[in-house]
């Protein structure tokens, strides 16, 4: 059995649903379908699921959201009438969108998670009619009915253990499942989103739940390529990476596959395909976990802005019983969560989101780490970008740091802060954000342009 997720532009125009088709019907093991949110058809256009949360917003602030509610209810019309579905299709679409926007408003977050995650409940009612009107058995699946249970934790939901014995029922199940990505219920009935780009952990608890052979995730890219093909023309594609290397490229700005989606499928050791709806017949990117290291030490590179760092330092920091703790409570007190702490004898520094921080939060933690730590030195570095290099080949490869840091010198960047994690699978350098594009270039000629494809 093989469980499938389609992304959102995989599913944004009836073109892109008779693909879609064409792939499930092409191998008899594809069973169950994951389908997010019909997504955009062209740059410039809106994704349904941003139109839902426009209209969402608008009800709490008690403004008229007709003319968005009209715009979502005709994205799918139009995909309904390319496919000529019958109209019943989205009435019923239309009737459920509008009472979801009728309903409770009391807790906003739980209101806008029950606004959201109707982009994908409809999209799978939809796609079901489409498969049996190709005279497919294929059904919708509600997750509540399935038993998809989840945390009570709008915007980032948890499966709950006991969904995955829940799920594991629908093997018994004949015909195509169709399943929407994104959400489940909790044990109150309530609707609850994971986090962005979601319906990648539905597919994967999915795939976990059944004991799925495979999970193949398509998407709009041939592969998963060594770098963003946005700041290296036509990079090499990896045709195979581990759980762990892909976890680190999801991290650093790899948005082909979200970064929690990993998590249930390593854990029932199911191999991960990414394949490309618009050229099914590419090999794709195979994630597993292990995998020969016959391709250099470097599998890939990520780089991600927005960061910033609070750097510190204290004449005889490693003496003192408990320092970062405390300071690492400070930030704690203050609702923050970072990324990475890069550590010296007498320093320390914390590596955090720059969005986190206003300029009210960042005086009132210079304050308190200057009076309540005794810090000689206390500096806030804004405008950082976080490049990661990654490959489990880096374990038994001498000199990857010093190839590293070579390049960079080469093209006159500054390394603001390096951190190699303790699993020696990535190495992490902190970059102003203007020089990251060129850091990203040097990095990938001194590690791919002489590998052969």
């Amino acid at each position: 059995m093989k469980v499938v997720k389609f992304g959102g532009s995989s599913l944004a125009s009836g073109e892109q649903l008779e693909k879609v088709y064409e792939i499930i019907v092409s191998d008899p093991e594809r069973k169950v379908v994951v389908v997010s949110a019909p997504g955009k058809r062209f740059s410039k256009d809106s994704k349904v699921t941003d139109l839902l949360i426009d209209c969402a917003q608008r009800c709490l602030k008690q403004m008229d959201p007709g003319e968005q509610f009209a715009t979502v209810v005709d994205r799918y019309a139009e995909i309904a009438a390319e496919l000529m579905l019958p109209e019943e299709i989205i009435s019923e679409i239309k009737a459920d969108i509008a009472a979801r926007l009728e309903a409770d408003k009391s807790n906003p977050d739980r209101f806008m998670d029950f606004v959201k995650a109707s982009g994908e409940d409809n999209n799978a009612k939809l796609v079901a009619a489409f498969f049996r009107s190709r005279g497919i058995e294929a059904y919708y699946v509600d997750p509540k009915e399935a038993g998809l249970y989840v945390t009570n934790d709008p915007g980032n939901a948890q499966a709950l253990p006991e969904a995955y014995e829940q799920l594991h029922k629908l093997r018994d199940r004949s015909g195509i499942l169709i399943f929407p990505g994104f959400f489940g219920y909790s044990k109150e009935g309530e609707v609850f989103t994971f986090s962005r780009s979601g319906s990648d952990i539905t597919g994967s608890i999915l795939a976990n739940a059944l004991k799925a052979d495979l999970y193949e995730n398509f998407t709009d890219v041939d592969a998963v390529y060594a770098v963003n093909p946005f700041i290296i023309n036509r990079p090499k594609e990896i045709k195979e990476l581990t759980y762990r290397e892909m976890r680190e490229l999801s991290y650093a700005g790899f948005s082909v596959l979200h970064d929690e989606a990993l998590v249930p499928a390593y854990r029932a050791g199911i191999p991960v395909q990414i394949k490309n709806t618009n050229n099914p017949q590419a090999q794709g990117t195979r994630i597993v976990s292990e995998r020969d290291n016959t391709n250099g030490p470097v599998i890939g590179i990520a780089s991600d802005e927005g960061f910033c760092s609070i750097y510190v330092s204290k004449y005889l920091m490693n003496r003192e019983i408990g320092f970062g703790r405390k300071l690492l409570s400070i930030l704690e007190d203050f609702g923050l969560s970072y990324e990475h702490t890069p550590s010296g004898i007498d320093d320390l520094s914390v590596i955090l989101r720059e969005n986190q921080l206003t300029a009210g939060k960042e005086a009132a933690i210079h304050h308190r780490i200057k009076t309540e730590l005794h810090a000689d030195e206390v500096k806030f570095e804004h405008s950082l970008a976080l490049i990661m290099v990654v490959g489990e080949g880096m374990r038994h490869n001498i000199g990857t740091m010093a190839r590293a840091s070579k390049a960079l010198a080469k093209v006159n960047v500054n390394i603001e802060m390096i951190n190699q994690g303790s699993s020696e699978v990535s190495m992490m350098f902190g970059v102003k954000e203007v020089d990251e594009k060129r850091a990203v270039q040097a990095l990938y000629d001194e590690f791919f342009a002489a590998v052969p494809v």
